[in-house]
């Protein structure tokens, strides 16, 4: 499984970005699509989860603002990220979960000014 993300970039603190992931490969079978983020310093934390079966997951400290969508067509997953903070500066990256693996995209840096 290939997974290439894109949508990362600067924007003022109250903005919007919108991330996309788009899964190739070996994605029968597919569980789940997942965004994570690190920021300097941090451990990584998962912001959210969309699973096959229609569970969505958001971390406390994005919801109301992030939602993720799917796109089984295109076998993709978008984050639309609103009212984004200076806390939310990370690199984030895509997740796809498979038989109980996790494939990983690139990461993508989002830089929230204040």
């Amino acid at each position: 499984v290939q997974l290439q993300a894109s949508g990362g970039g600067l924007v003022q603190a109250g903005g919007s970005l919108r991330l996309s992931c788009v899964a190739s490969g070996s994605i029968s079978s597919l569980n789940a699509m997942e965004w994570y983020r690190q920021a300097p310093g941090k451990q990584r934390e998962l912001v959210a989860r969309s699973t096959n079966w229609g569970d969505i997951k958001y971390a406390d400290s994005v919801k109301g603002r992030f939602t993720i969508s799917r796109d089984h067509t295109k076998n993709s997953a978008e984050l639309q990220m609103n009212n984004l903070k200076p806390e939310d500066t990370a690199v984030y990256r895509c997740a796809a979960v498979k038989t109980r693996i996790t494939y990983w995209g690139q990461g993508t840096l989002v830089t929230v000014s204040s």
